[in-house]
């Protein structure tokens, strides 16, 4: 036994915050992943995966795309510097894609909803950012409908069999 190594509990790579309700709220038309703009307790916090982004959104400063609202509690392992949890944080993307959302955001009357903080491969904190425009009630009552029945469709195969 020792080899055994004790698990940290931080998380390397994969998704840190989801915004499910983003998905929900908005008919998502395209998506782009952002780098974010981070202090060093921010990705430590990042790693914990306490962070939550529900209320969270993207928009526009000085000719950048910012986060603004998403919360990133602060570090408490023992790190002087502290940090504004729900401080507005630059997305980094290039200039083409910037104007190109920028302009979709102002011709279209769409929004930018930050979909999910996750670490890529490399261990960089990344945002996905979707191009979403709103939707009305009847749609996401549609949207509900449609996901009951595809739920119970999956029920009823796995428990007859798959003999339709």
């Amino acid at each position: 036994m020792a080899g055994k190594k004790e698990k940290s509990g931080m998380i390397s790579h994969g998704i840190v915050a989801q915004n499910r309700k983003g998905r929900f709220d908005y008919t998502i038309l395209e998506t782009t992943e952002a780098g974010i703009v981070l202090k060093g307790p921010e990705v430590k916090s990042l790693r914990l995966g306490r962070s939550t982004i529900t209320e969270a959104y993207a928009a526009e400063r000085d000719g950048e795309i910012w986060l603004f609202n998403a919360y990133i509690p602060e570090y408490q392992g023992g790190v002087l510097s502290r940090f504004e949890p729900r401080a507005p944080r630059k997305l980094l993307m290039h200039k083409k894609q910037i104007a190109h959302y920028l302009s979709a955001v102002t011709r279209a009357g769409a929004s930018l909803v930050p979909l999910d903080i996750h670490f890529n491969a490399r261990g960089v904190a990344k945002v996905t950012i979707g191009l979403g425009q709103g939707r009305k009630k009847e749609d996401k009552r549609h949207a509900i409908a449609e996901r009951d029945w595809q739920r119970d469709k999956a029920r009823l195969i796995r428990s007859k069999g798959r003999d339709y």
